[in-house]
């Protein structure tokens, strides 16, 4: 059974990353993989307890205590979940991609993982992002209970893929799915919904439990979209690029969303 799978370190972000993955899993009915990537034998230096120190000292111990400390939060919020963890010798991005083609999904925080200043803003983030072989959930600020779940569509032409992952998450949570529509940077044409009528019929009857409306957003797409998840539990934007961030609805609007979005971010892969 494939799991979601969660990169940590020994940030509070990671741990809290940990717990939306545990809940996640739980919410899936899946196994949680819990990945802490141990990048020091790659720089031959001494991984074991220093002459004369605690036996529980050194660096590969202290690595273990990250996995203990993810599994002891994972089991707090899901104690029905499996729990397995891996502790590959590696850098973190490539340890993550590897698993990330055995996953379902891939989830992390937005700080860490040795990219100082938030993990989505560099070349961490934009090979996750682009080259995950699963969905990525990056867990920022804090999901709202009962909060939508906002998904962004800049083309009704490339919205399956987005809409799938986000009804089903809905379905699952019990929220509502709000889908917002920032095509642009123009004025809104709210005359013209993200979806037509007889599209949106079929997605209400594929998902009856969810409810589903949909909103125009006018001014800048990237702060237009922040602003309409400050309260939700979730938000779903594509990204269109395999090898590089240069979008995931528009350059802007990827900026603006993982320099400011206040609630986790599903990052799908559209436009094969």
């Amino acid at each position: 059974m494939t799991p979601v799978t969660v990169g940590v370190d020994d940030s509070e972000d990671g741990l809290r990353a940990v717990e939306w993955a545990a809940a996640e899993a739980g919410r899936r009915q899946r196994p949680l993989h819990i990945v802490h990537a141990f990048i020091w034998p790659l720089l031959n230096v001494p991984l074991g307890p220093a002459p004369g120190g605690p036996r529980e000292g050194g660096l590969r111990h202290a690595a273990e205590r990250v996995l203990d400390t993810a599994r002891a939060r994972a089991r707090a919020v899901a104690p029905q979940v499996e729990v397995t963890a891996a502790l590959p010798e590696g850098e973190p991005v490539g340890a993550l991609l590897h698993h990330s083609r055995e996953a379902e999904l891939l989830v992390v925080g937005s700080r860490g993982l040795g990219e100082v200043g938030g993990l989505l803003l560099g070349s961490v983030g934009a090979r996750l992002a682009a080259e995950a072989a699963c969905p990525l959930v990056v867990v920022r600020g804090s999901a709202q209970p009962g909060g939508p779940v906002v998904v962004g569509i800049a083309d009704p032409g490339e919205s399956e893929d987005l809409l799938a992952f986000a009804c089903a998450h809905a379905a699952r949570t019990a929220d509502p799915l709000l889908l917002a529509h920032a095509g642009t940077d123009g004025p809104a044409d709210r005359s013209r919904p993200p979806l037509p009528e007889e599209d949106l019929a079929r997605w209400r009857k594929r998902f009856p439990t969810v409810t589903i409306d949909q909103e125009t957003l006018a001014g800048h797409p990237g702060k237009a979209l922040t602003h309409a998840a400050a309260q939700a539990s979730l938000l779903v934007v594509g990204s269109h690029h395999r090898h590089e961030l240069g979008a995931l609805l528009h350059g802007s609007v990827s900026q603006n969303v993982l320099h400011h979005a206040g609630c986790p971010v599903a990052i799908i892969r559209v436009g094969g």
